[in-house]
């Protein structure tokens, strides 16, 4: 028999993590650790994006860390440039995490560069929290 999901706990613990994480985020690119504000900047939007499909759906989000997927089940109405800027935030969670890939997004992540990335994951931010508070 499955367990009965506290939707309101659970809704707003994927708020209250994204909220910190956020803070970690910038804490990382003021220090310069600019590829692993990057990875935590997925998350930002992962926890947000699994706060959506808990509001939308009544029960748990799926555990996947694909953004577009996530962002496909929460109802919300994501304009393509979204989706897009999805899809690449999404790699930032691969990216970081495997030393395969470690090297060449390292160099990748200059200032400019997470800079926009940054700015990009503020504008997702505002616009979720703005959906789900409608």
């Amino acid at each position: 028999m499955k367990d009965k999901v506290d939707i309101e706990k659970t809704y707003n613990h994927w708020m209250n993590t994204s909220d910190k994480d956020f803070v970690t985020m910038m804490n990382l690119f003021h220090s310069k650790d600019y590829h692993w504000s990057l990875f935590i900047g997925h998350i930002v939007v992962e926890r947000l994006l699994k706060a959506a499909v808990v509001n939308q759906v009544s029960d748990h989000a799926p555990f996947t860390h694909d953004l577009t997927k996530l962002a496909k089940l929460t109802g919300l109405a994501f304009s393509e440039e979204y989706l897009d800027w999805l899809d690449t935030i999404s790699t930032f969670n691969m990216n970081a995490r495997y030393d395969s890939y470690k090297d060449a997004f390292f160099k990748k992540c200059t200032l400019g560069f997470t800079s926009e990335w940054i700015g990009k994951i503020e504008i997702l931010q505002s616009w979720i929290k703005e959906k789900l508070s409608e």
